[in-house]
């Protein structure tokens, strides 16, 4: 299935530009813009913002499985039905209390459960990634991979903390993708790091204003 969307957009995966020595093309460039709109919207809490993921998720699967970054494209898919979800989260879900979502913290006891079931994944993943693929960064691959699904799950719930989680999973990914080439990919996470500081305070700010915790 993969490989007949890859074949699909092969048009789209021509260069656009030449930047640092490497190929951008213009998949990547229609990616970026729409992830850029996607996280803008999710620090004003607009549930437009989960269309637009499902949208630049599928572009960003066909890119990074042309580069050999199995995990991260098969994170998207990931994304593709975690997204379907927060949008249904964000549109009809409930809190604790039977009320609609509010922007919250966690308590003591989901940030621990949250952290440990994120640092068991990332092993696993990894170690199938070496395994079961060639690619040639599994361990590095496979962090950012399980980190960004928890911080969609966060984000989904509509807890502040899903903030910090993407600030770590946005600086590990700038590496990955300086790595393999993806400059354009590369300054997008760069972006998304500085949008996760700000997207932090301003979520901070509404559970303030809320005064909500779960």
């Amino acid at each position: 299935m993969l490989q007949d969307l890859l074949d699909a957009a092969r048009p789209l995966l021509a260069p656009a530009f030449t930047w640092w020595g490497s190929a951008v093309t213009w998949l990547e460039i229609v990616a970026f813009v729409l992830a850029i709109a996607m996280v803008l919207l999710n620090m004003r809490v607009n549930p437009w913002a989960w269309p637009l993921a499902i949208a630049s998720s599928l572009l960003y699967a066909l890119l990074f499985a042309d580069a050999k970054l199995y995990g991260e494209a098969g994170l998207q898919f990931v994304f593709i039905a975690v997204a379907g979800w927060g949008w249904w989260q964000w549109l009809r879900g409930r809190g604790a209390g039977g009320g609609p979502l509010v922007v919250r913290w966690m308590g003591a006891r989901l940030r621990w459960t949250a952290a440990a079931a994120t640092l068991a994944a990332w092993p696993a993943l990894a170690l199938w990634l070496d395994h079961a693929t060639d690619s040639d960064v599994p361990w590095f691959d496979a962090l950012p991979t399980v980190a960004s699904v928890t911080g969609q799950i966060l984000l989904g719930r509509k807890f502040v903390e899903n903030w910090p989680v993407w600030l770590g999973v946005n600086l590990v990914s700038v590496a990955l993708f300086a790595h393999k080439g993806l400059w354009l990919t590369a300054l997008l996470y760069a972006l998304f790091a500085v949008l996760s500081v700000a997207g932090w305070r301003v979520w901070a700010g509404r559970s303030r204003q809320t005064g909500a915790a779960a």
